[in-house]
């Protein structure tokens, strides 16, 4: 076709012509769409596994996702010492005495008409009131000796890779939100993205069907719109590292990179609010993996305290419950005050919060982070299966481009 013909070609269709950018700009924004919801959607997987379906790829990868954030979180973020070494053992004991008071008073009456019942209810109310007193009396020095204990020793009873994984992989919507939130701005560049960038190509495309006429150039533009928009989107995320000009016209650093503090800020709030909180803290001293260590730190500190109330009268008291039975009763202690703590613990969250302050820490430590470990706190949502995405937007862009050629074929005749 010469160039008036070309030219009469583009008179008479003119609209369609005019429509190649903007579909072009709505295939890069729509992939894009498409691409970013995939990532997260659905939590479970839908469909007839292992291969007819899909699961977003974040809660797909849940346990690898979560592994790889709570190496970067525990490595170069926080420590266990972090977590317990702000909080003043006295001031704990302070917050938890009046519930730890009435769980003694239990505690000592029920031991006591366990282990020797008889004599303790031949007792005057008087004298038994008196042996509870004495005890709750050593209960906050009980308290804090057990928190300094765990403060000399907190790698033996506090598992924090343990907790954070284990939060994470329970809750793939939290991991979700964890992605969402901390590169929610960089999702929104994604999809605006595609849109521009798709107009720029749907422009090459018009003067290229324009020049041809050839059935392929739709589809190919189509899907060569959607592959390079979310290629090239994902790499402006996150290179280049440092600022640099480009074309000696504008000056770019990977978007990510470039808001370091505001990201900083939001995930350390995030992690604070959602994972490494104090009720999740003292959940997994507890109940988790190393529970059985901080019994064992408690009855320890249980036994002292009984044989030192026992004082002189300690032969007399083995004597009359048995050797056997006097270990017994302070195992039945420890047991029954390790029963009572999550609830009597409650009482300390505030404070706890306040203390360990680790909104601040988190954002701070991020702050100090290397370019390289700063974008692994985003880049593993892609990483591995980012070319399914690419692969996805090319296919949707192939697909709207045969429907274009369509459109053209009978539209322009």
């Amino acid at each position: 076709m010469d160039f008036a013909g070309i030219v009469d070609d583009v008179q008479r269709n003119w609209m369609l012509y005019a429509s190649m950018p903007v579909v072009a700009a709505v295939i890069g924004y729509t992939t894009k769409l498409v691409a970013i919801r995939m990532m997260f959607e659905p939590i479970e997987f839908v469909g007839r596994p292992p291969y007819f379906g899909w699961q977003g790829i974040v809660p797909r990868n849940a346990e690898r996702m979560a592994t790889i954030a709570c190496e970067l979180m525990t490595t170069r973020l926080i420590s266990p010492q972090d977590v317990f070494g702000k909080l003043d053992p006295d001031r704990v004991a302070r917050e938890i005495e009046q519930p730890m008071l009435a769980a003694v008073d239990d505690i000592t009456r029920e031991v006591a008409s366990r282990f020797q019942p008889g004599l303790w209810e031949m007792l005057p109310e008087r004298m038994r009131q008196l042996v509870v007193n004495r005890i709750r009396d050593d209960a906050p020095t009980i308290v804090t000796r057990i928190m300094q204990d765990i403060q000399r020793n907190i790698d033996q009873v506090f598992d924090l890779k343990h907790m954070v994984i284990t939060n994470l992989k329970r809750d793939k919507a939290l991991l979700n939100r964890i992605f969402k939130e901390t590169g929610a701005r960089e999702f929104r560049f994604i999809a605006h993205s595609g849109f521009y960038f798709g107009f720029a190509i749907g422009c090459v495309q018009a003067i290229t069907w324009a020049l041809t006429h050839n059935a392929w150039v739709m589809p190919l533009f189509g899907g060569f719109t959607g592959w390079f928009t979310d290629w090239l989107a994902l790499k402006m995320i996150f290179e280049p590292k440092q600022p640099r000009r480009f074309f000696g016209l504008f000056e770019w650093q990977g978007l990510f990179i470039k808001r370091r503090k505001e990201v900083a800020a939001e995930y350390g709030a995030l992690i604070a609010k959602e994972i490494i909180t104090p009720r999740n803290v003292m959940e997994e001293v507890l109940r988790g993996p190393l529970a059985d260590r901080l019994y064992e730190m408690v009855l320890k500190h249980v036994q002292r305290s009984v044989d030192e109330q026992a004082g002189m009268a300690k032969p007399l008291v083995v004597f009359a419950v048995g050797g056997a039975r006097y270990q017994e009763m302070k195992q039945a202690v420890a047991k029954q005050l390790m029963a009572r703590l999550p609830d009597t613990l409650r009482h300390v969250e505030d404070y706890a919060e306040d203390a360990m302050d680790l909104k601040n820490t988190l954002t701070r430590k991020m702050q100090e982070l290397t370019e390289d470990e700063f974008e692994g706190l985003l880049r593993p949502a892609f990483k591995q299966d980012e070319w399914i995405l690419i692969a996805v937007g090319a296919a949707l862009g192939f697909l709207v481009g045969e429907m274009q050629v369509f459109v053209m074929l009978h539209m322009g005749r």
